[in-house]
């Protein structure tokens, strides 16, 4: 299964992308649509060959057509954002269940929380964490192992960042200064005694958004931040995608990838990186793993192997699910992060305010990275720690799990097992009362 590079900070597309124009995106749309017939026909032929009535169904020849008519489905289909599938949790012995409420909400996203209904109190701390998962492609329910291994322990919220096609123009712009502004909002919301943990792409703006409030003492400013496989200094072990940004330059990704979301969607006229053209470069990365991997399918299909046919459709039902981004978020983000390294060479504004994070001085901070990552390399999310060199040394700690790429650094059997306790052990170590503060107001 190629979860490998099935990551959450993949934000920039290959060298393959097409010059892209509205027209393509309203042909592309046509397509969709042109195909809707042709999907419905080959769900009813699967379900024809899978009907137990049918004698077919229980030869190899009825097999295939079922098989082949499911793949044709799925490779078609344009896939929406999954649903969590989180209705309880294990909390010590007793199974707790969990509801899944929108506590926060702006037009480009919402801040959910899984609150768990406790019969009784828990003895040991549930420290609040903010988990903002990437804005780079797919949707936040990409985290779902993620927030499953902190709900035992924590009381969790996490970013739902909703797809630009679907915000009406008249909501107005979104860019990299709105992120920050948000993250800050959510950190008010809850009240400063809260920690927070940034997947991938976040690691910049969450980084930025804590050294403002440092820098203003903002009494609600988190206890701890947690920084994971993200791109704080990306001229250390430059990659692929480092690289195509730097030799590119903005004015290409402005007249190759941004396009205008065409009618009937909400967003109409607003412009995007869409996810169709996302996806294509996520494909593209391992072509050949992706189709052995359809190939597998049809071969689990024919057998009858139903387990290894689950999890195929459950990863790539996650996998083939993509958002647009807004194209100023989008175009800001290249530009700051990848082509200008503003953050490390101290040039980084927000809304022409200089960002230091030399101001961070209560905040603990952890990084975390993949030993294989080929996303963020090794040392790019560590460079958080000289930015912030005012932080205690008692309060900095980093982490390298061996063994584990992009992916791996934030779901899967290793992050369970060995980095999840060891930012638990963090989050607890730090979670210690300061001056009390005062009750959050109303944040519009």
């Amino acid at each position: 299964m190629p979860i490998g590079e099935f990551d959450g900070a993949a934000t920039l597309p290959g060298d393959s992308s097409a010059v892209m124009s509205t027209p393509m995106y309203w042909l592309y749309e046509m397509g969709q649509a042109a195909l809707d017939p042709s999907r419905a026909l080959a769900d009813a032929t699967r379900l024809f060959f899978k009907n137990p009535a049918n004698p077919f169904a229980y030869t190899t020849y009825g097999k295939s057509i079922a098989a082949t008519a499911e793949l044709f489905e799925r490779v078609t289909r344009r896939y929406g954002q999954p649903e969590w599938q989180i209705e309880s949790t294990l909390v010590g012995a007793e199974r707790v269940p969990v509801h899944i409420t929108s506590v926060w909400e702006r037009p480009f996203c919402r801040l959910l929380h899984f609150e768990r209904a406790f019969t009784h109190a828990p003895r040991r701390p549930q420290p609040k964490l903010l988990i903002v998962a990437p804005m780079s492609g797919h949707y936040a329910t990409l985290l779902r192992g993620t927030v499953e291994a902190f709900l035992p322990n924590h009381d969790v919220y996490i970013t739902d960042w909703r797809s630009a096609r679907t915000v009406p123009v008249a909501e107005g712009r979104f860019d990299l200064d709105d992120y920050i502004d948000y993250v800050i909002s959510m950190l008010h919301m809850l009240g400063g005694d809260v920690h927070v943990i940034a997947v991938c792409q976040p690691s910049v703006p969450v980084l930025a958004a804590v050294a403002l409030m440092e820098a203003d003492k903002d009494p609600y400013a988190p206890h701890s931040m947690v920084l994971m496989g993200g791109p704080i200094d990306t001229r250390i072990n430059s990659n692929a995608v480092n690289k195509l940004a730097e030799n590119r330059g903005i004015d290409w990704f402005r007249g190759h990838v941004i396009t205008k979301v065409p009618f009937p969607n909400p967003g109409f006229m607003r412009e995007v990186y869409p996810g169709f053209l996302q996806l294509s470069g996520f494909v593209s990365m391992n072509l050949d793993r992706h189709l052995e991997a359809h190939r597998e399918l049809f071969r689990h299909l024919v057998k009858g192997d139903g387990d290894s046919a689950r999890k195929h459709r459950e990863f790539y039902d996650e996998y083939l699910a993509v958002m647009d981004l807004s194209a100023e978020f989008y175009l800001q983000t290249v530009d700051t992060v990848f082509i200008r390294h503003a953050l490390p060479k101290g040039e980084m504004t927000h809304r022409g305010r200089m960002i230091d994070p030399g101001m961070i001085k209560r905040v603990a901070l952890l990084t975390v990275e993949g030993e294989h990552d080929d996303i963020s390399g090794v040392g790019q999310t560590q460079a958080a720690h000289a930015l912030c060199a005012n932080i205690p040394p008692e309060k900095k700690a980093h982490y390298l799990q061996p063994a584990v790429g992009h992916y791996g650094v934030f779901n899967g059997s290793r992050f369970r097992a060995e980095i999840a306790p060891r930012i638990a052990d963090f989050v607890l170590s730090n979670n210690g009362a300061r001056a009390k503060r005062p009750a959050p107001s109303k944040v519009a």
